[in-house]
């Protein structure tokens, strides 16, 4: 009897660790069978910075509750590999599915078939197209651009050359930080000279910042989609000792990041982006629960500049 139990217990472990296809340590309970729901999270890249930070936010709400279990899994930053984890999260039958998309139109379909198989889908940072999810979870972008905008405009007297090293062009945050940055600037004297898309890493920030410098020999502020972004071509800027000539302006404010580099005086500014990872687990019990929840949650943000940044930045009205 006891061999039979355990070669049962054998044939358990093996199923889930070949469901989810990653090391235990990537779960957020370390006892298997405690949890009663398991989530599955589909984190679009762990490239970024503010996307690592989105997982431990998940990951320590998460360890709140031993009735939940999250499985983790990274796209890194393939949407296909992405649609593939819905699918493969619809198959095993999860309870529930966190998702931050890499792009809309692409994860939508996938998304559309985890409902119409009954399970709740909440939809992180960047929005899908339609209205074929359970919940909503992000920031204004428009609203955080357009402060960025304004900051800018008032910063540099309403006149400048300025570069914009933008987010993904085909993510929806990076269509909407740079929609409301142009409103912020409308009507000023403010000249967009260089933008490229950085795709939100510092790598490719700090090229095309370089490509930005070789050819324009004044450069009053950049305004980067993200903080990576910013201090990437901050790096630039410095390698040619022009770094004190301009300012530099992100978004996403993470503590140890965007908001530790303007103490240093790195950054000019930055404009927080909250992760939702927390508020995504609250809203997820609600659901699982059985309670209802509103189609978008909102979350509120703050500037982080020199002026402010020792008393904890400002609320954006």
């Amino acid at each position: 009897m006891q061999t039979k139990t355990l070669f049962s217990s054998l044939l358990t472990v093996v199923f889930l660790a070949g469901f989810t296809g990653c090391k235990p340590s990537t779960d957020s309970s370390d006892t298997p069978g405690a949890a009663r729901y398991t989530i599955g999270m589909s984190q679009c890249n762990l490239g970024e910075p503010w996307r690592v930070q989105m997982n431990a936010d998940v990951k320590a709400a998460a360890d709140q509750h031993p009735e939940l279990k999250v499985i983790f899994k990274d796209a890194q930053n393939d949407t296909l590999k992405q649609r593939a984890h819905v699918e493969e999260f619809v198959s095993a039958k999860v309870d529930l599915i966190l998702i931050s998309p890499k792009e809309a139109a692409p994860l939508t379909e996938p998304v559309a078939k985890a409902m119409a198989a009954g399970i709740p889908v909440i939809v992180l940072d960047r929005a899908l197209l339609g209205d074929q999810f359970t919940c909503f979870i992000g920031a204004d972008n428009v609203k955080i651009g357009r402060a960025a905008g304004e900051w800018i405009r008032q910063t540099l007297g309403g006149k400048g050359k300025v570069v914009e090293l933008k987010g993904l062009m085909t993510s929806v945050p990076g269509q909407d930080r740079h929609q409301g940055f142009r409103q912020g600037i409308a009507g000023s004297q403010i000249e967009i000279i260089f933008e490229a898309d950085m795709k939100w890493l510092e790598p490719e920030a700090r090229k095309e910042m370089e490509s930005a410098l070789a050819r324009f020999d004044q450069i009053d502020l950049v305004y980067a989609h993200n903080d990576p972004g910013a201090h990437g071509a901050y790096l630039a800027a410095q390698a040619t000792a022009r770094e004190k000539q301009m300012k530099f302006v992100g978004i996403d404010a993470l503590p140890h990041e965007g908001v530790a580099y303007v103490k240093k005086g790195i950054l000019d500014a930055t404009f927080q982006y909250p992760t939702g990872g927390a508020e995504a687990v609250a809203t997820a019990l609600k659901i699982l629960r059985g309670e209802s929840v509103p189609k978008k949650i909102v979350l509120g943000s703050r500037v982080f500049d020199k002026a402010n940044v020792e008393q904890g930045g400002r609320e954006l009205p």
